[in-house]
This record gives C-alpha cells, structure tokens and sequence, in this order.
C-alpha cells in the first residue's frame, strides 16, 4: 500500500472514531441542549492550538457481550492545548459513546493527561459528562476512579485542576471534582449526587428531581460544592478564561503581572462605608474601587454571602481578597462563610497569591442552630489558615472589628504583615451597644433616665474604645489611613513583600479542624 493510500486509511479512521457514539447520539446531545466533548474543547482552547491523544484506544472489556462492542475513544476526549497562549491539559468526557461511562482504559486516558500536567507543571482541566462507573467492567472501572483520585491529590497545590461539570455526575464519580480546586457548573445542565432520586425514594420513599436534588443552582447557592455558575456553556468556558488570566500556572510561576491600570469604576471610596455601623453596603464597591480596571472575579457568589473572596489585580499583581460582606448578615463569621474563606485562603497560600482582607463584622454569628453545626469547628478554621499561610498578607480594616472577628480576620495577631485601619473602624471586644450595657450597667439601672444614660455611656464607649486609635496605640494597626490612600498603601507593601522570608518547620504537615 503506498503511503497517500495509508494517509487517507488514517484520516478515514479518524473521521470515524471522531464521530464518538455516531451521527444519531451527537443529535441526541445537541437536541439535550449538549455541545459535544470535541466542540467543548474548541470552545475551551485558543483557535487551532488543540492536540488529541490516545485517540484510537478502545475499552478492554469482555463479559457482558462488551468484547464485539467497538467504543470510539472509550468515550473520552484528551489532549493539550493553549489558552491565551499558555499551554493546559485538558480531558473530555464523551457522552454519545455509552453516556460517557467509565471503564479501565477510560480511566487510564484522563490518568495519563493528569500524569503530564503534573510533569509539566501546566493546569488539568476535566469537563465531565457521564453516567458513572461503566457496571460491565466491575472493579476494574472503580480500580479506574480510584487512580483518578489518587492524581488529584497528587497534583493538589502544585497545578491548577478545574472541574467543568456539563451532565450527570454521580456516585463516585463526584468526588474527583470535590478534589479540584474549582467547580464550573451550568444552570439546567449540570447534575451532581452520590445516590440519585431512584435511590433516594427505594430507600427513603422521598421524591425529588435531578435538578432540585443536585443542580446547578443547588450547588452553587446551598452545599457550596460548586465555585461558578453559568448560565450556558459558552459563558462557563469564559469564566475558565478569565480565572486563569488571574492566578498562576503551577505553585512556582510568577507569570501573572500584567500592566498596571488605574480603577475605572466610578466609586468614590472615601464615601463608600456608611459611618454608621449599622447600615449596609457593598463591599464590592471597595474591591473595585482599589483593583487593577476595577476587575474582579468572584469566587463562589451565590454562597455564604456574608463572604466575598476572589481575584483582582493590584499595581500589576494578582492578589486574593477575602472580605465580609455588610450586605448580608452584617457580614458575620458562620459555618458556611468559614469554610468558604478558610479553603480559599489556604488555596492562595498555596499558589503564592497574596492575601488582602476586608474588615467589616460585628463577629461570628450567635444561635443554636450554629453551635450545634459546629461553629466552633468550623470558625476555627478561619484562624488555622490564616496563622498557616505564609504568603503576604495584608489587612484593612474598614468599620467594625468586634471580638473573635477582628482576631479572625487576619489581624497582627495572627501574623498579618501588614493592617491598616480607616478612621470609620472599630476594634473593641463587641459592640458598643452590649458593651456599655455590661460596663456601665450601675450607673443605667441607677439613672433617673436609664435611656438617656444609656445613649450617653454608648457615647463614651464609643469615643474611648470603639475607634482604630486604642488599637494603634498598642501597634495593633500599623497606620489609620484615609481610604482613598488604600491602593497606592496595598502597591507599596505589596513590593515590599516580594522577598519576605518563608519560614521553613520540620513537621510533616498540620492537623486543620477540617
């Protein structure tokens, strides 16, 4: 056979195993409202920069009549690429050929990508569209999950791994994404379980839907399993895009600066904090008004609220904010929101991000149903992350700073490099409300007018404690600052920062209230 005759058997093949499970499942796919795992990566990737491999493998499954069946790829798409001209590795899971399903060879193509990702230090990107563990091969597609997970961990604070969940999910299949760093779902087409509603009502003869069991919304407004949420799956590869702009490649790059812009969001940050400490407002308003175009991306939106971390640029530099949120429960420190700042700020220290936190909390939030979630627990680990991390941190603390809150919150206590105050912050151990009440309780109880004197002595309180003053006094707060000084300050410390030390130990690791 001469060579043209070989090239063109070779391009037949590849128009063959490329259509995946056939012309009739890709339609099915596209009539569910599905792009195809191919046309996922393209949409993914810069224009013509995608590289498959392992194209040609088949499935090594024999009982069940699976030894005559021929599966295109063993349902799964994987390769390089580039994105903004920055290589990543990429697997995509095929869901016309068997709903995806994982069996052992399935697993070793996503293995192997994993395998290269972490050798070449470049981010793993896995879209996910399957039906689970492919039944017919037993152990073998559970062997298969379980050297998945293995590489996750692996990889876990080296490389970026960025989970795209674009269909079902399930059993345990799940846990490969909860072991990535960030979890990309899409409204109406994402669906995450462990046991599915068949199960749920054989069991507990509960009734409920895919979606309201385990959707997108779901995960991303109530069990936190999810960090992004799209509304379709072009607008989902964007959000890919954009985080990767903002935080390095591998734990040791530092190819993230870019040219220093000024905000451009019209926001007057002097008058951005209401001085009364009761009423609300975006601290949102305050991230723009101080970042780089004034761009941020947020992490996890729709969750724990009271909580905004995520990504902007200050002078050039990335760094990760984390800051309460007035908008919602005064910002306070819960069960969720702990979890929620906690992660972030250990992934940050992980990949060399420094740390700009937003102070704004009366504390963590009181009630039985939060002491009895674990609070405590939970709370804690807040204060592990922050005391762990070793990379810059930067504090500024904008209006309240009460009691277990204030020391959370990155404070000088917990080795903050740097905290500055604003002339609105109030650092005292609770508010001045409760706090008069306790102090001056005699003198109310024995007042003419108790309310008058009340009024009088949260005044006093106020003046004596309730201020950034006490607490630079004691170098606590190393300067108050007008807050339209607060980007040029986070510029300068954040340059200073650039050789701070690492302080090495000789344990194997810590032990967080997980």
């Amino acid at each position: 056979m001469s060579i043209n005759k070989k090239i063109e058997a070779l391009n037949q093949k590849r128009k063959e195993v490329m259509l995946g499970g056939g012309e009739k499942a890709i339609e099915k796919q596209k009539e569910s409202g599905k792009l195809t795992a191919r046309e996922r990566i393209e949409l993914l990737v810069d224009k013509g920069s995608f590289n498959e491999y392992d194209l040609f493998v088949q499935h090594s499954a024999r009982e069940f009549g699976m030894a005559d069946k021929v599966l295109n790829g063993d349902g799964v798409v994987i390769g390089t690429g580039t994105i903004d001209g920055r290589p990543i590795c990429v697997f995509a899971q095929d869901f016309t050929v068997v709903g995806g399903s994982l069996g052992y060879m399935h697993a070793m193509k996503i293995v192997k990508i994993q395998d290269l990702a972490l050798k070449m230090r470049v981010p793993c990107i896995g879209i996910n569209d399957s039906g689970g563990a492919r039944i017919q091969e037993g152990v073998d597609a559970l062997a298969g999950y379980g050297e998945i997970f293995y590489r996750n961990t692996q990889s876990s604070g080296i490389i970026p791994q960025l989970s795209v969940i674009l269909g079902p999910c399930a059993g345990g299949a799940v846990y490969s994404p909860a072991l990535t760093d960030y979890v990309f779902v899409v409204d109406n087409i994402s669906k995450m379980f462990i046991t599915g509603p068949e199960v749920i009502k054989t069991v507990l003869g509960e009734e409920i839907t895919q979606e309201d069991l385990g959707g997108a919304r779901v995960h991303s407004e109530i069990t936190g399993n999810a960090h992004f949420f799209a509304n379709d799956e072009k607008e989902c590869f964007s959000q890919i895009r954009k985080l990767l702009s903002f935080i390095p490649h591998n734990n040791k790059d530092k190819n993230t600066e870019r040219k220093v812009e000024k905000p451009v969001a019209n926001i007057d940050i002097n008058n951005v904090v209401p001085v009364d400490p009761t009423k609300p407002y975006d601290v949102r308003n305050v991230i723009k008004a101080i970042t780089d175009n004034s761009d941020f991306v947020e992490v996890m939106e729709k969750f724990a609220q009271n909580m905004v971390i995520g990504y902007g640029r200050i002078g050039g530099k990335t760094v990760g904010f984390v800051a309460n949120q007035p908008l919602y429960l005064a910002g306070v420190l819960d069960v969720d929101s702990s979890d929620k700042a906690a992660r972030f700020i250990r992934y940050c220290d992980a990949f060399d991000i420094p740390i700009v936190t937003l102070v704004d909390l009366p504390g963590y939030l009181p009630g039985v149903d939060q002491e009895h979630a674990g609070v405590i627990r939970h709370g804690a680990k807040v204060l592990y992350a922050y005391s762990e991390a070793s990379v810059p941190k930067l504090t500024v603390i904008l209006r309240k700073a009460y009691g277990g809150g204030y020391i959370a919150m990155s404070s000088r206590h917990l080795k903050a490099d740097f905290v500055y105050a604003w002339p609105t912050a109030e650092i005292a151990v609770m508010g001045p409300q409760g706090a008069a009440n306790i102090i001056f309780r005699k003198e109310i109880a024995e007042a003419a007018d108790p309310n008058e004197m009340r009024k009088q002595k949260v005044e006093e309180y106020k003046e004596r404690f309730a201020n950034p003053y006490v607490a630079a006094s004691k170098g606590y707060v190393d300067e108050i600052i007008v807050p339209d000084e607060t980007r040029e300050k986070i510029i300068q410390a954040l340059k200073l920062s650039e050789t701070k030390a690492k302080v090495k130990t000789d344990k194997k690791h810590g032990v967080p209230p997980f």
